[in-house]
């Protein structure tokens, strides 16, 4: 059985050197004033440590407007508030396991019964994203997570998958963690490496601004 105390150490460590994105890049959608009304106080907080879950709970549909940049500094908040129960409802897990599991749903209509199949195979939406499907946009936006980041989000997937007493979300982690997650968790780039390249990018910008 994973330790939850171990697995919550794993979330500080891999996070702790996370820096704040800046207020106008959080917010992923501009559409309508949902997205403001729910991202929009996080950006007085510029230490997700120091957020309560009753915050959280209350702003759970930021984790759908988040840009990939905010969710990436405000979802270990959301992790650890899960691991001790805190939450009533956000939901994390499935915000990092939708997208790699397909299910077919039987709907009755008027005349027959619809087999309406949902999940990873499924178009997003047609008329505006062609041919990307739901896994298309699940790697794309979890794709943002460092190696060690992703390795301690396999940790909280595993623990969560252990205390699953019904099983009711065992299918979509193992199809998440077998689709996306271990490998992230092996093959994304690191920490510093992310750390040189925007040093390296620092020293370029610098140089060649003194030519002009």
């Amino acid at each position: 059985m994973t330790d939850k105390t171990a697995v919550a150490s794993q979330i500080r460590r891999a996070f702790a050197g996370s820096e704040y994105p800046g207020d106008p890049y959080i917010q992923g959608s501009h559409e309508g004033c949902e997205p403001s009304d729910e991202v929009g106080p996080f950006a007085a907080h510029h230490d997700w440590t120091e957020l309560e879950a009753a915050f959280l709970d209350r702003h759970y549909n930021a984790l759908s407007f988040f840009s990939e940049a905010g969710f990436r500094y405000f979802l270990p908040a959301y992790l650890l508030a899960d691991l001790d129960n805190r939450l009533s409802t956000a939901d994390p897990l499935f915000h990092l396991t939708h997208g790699f599991h397909d299910a077919v749903l039987d709907i009755r209509g008027a005349t027959r019964t619809w087999s309406r199949r949902l999940g990873a195979s499924v178009l997003l939406n047609p008329r505006r994203y062609g041919a990307i499907t739901f896994a298309d946009y699940s790697r794309f936006r979890l794709s943002v997570f460092t190696r060690e980041e992703a390795a301690a989000i396999v940790a909280y997937l595993q623990y969560k998958r252990e205390t699953d007493p019904d099983g009711l979300s065992g299918a979509a982690i193992d199809a998440a963690l077998r689709s996306f997650w271990l490998e992230r968790a092996e093959r994304a780039p690191a920490s510093p490496d992310l750390a040189r390249h925007v040093a390296a990018e620092h020293d370029f910008l610098a140089d060649i601004s003194r030519q002009k």
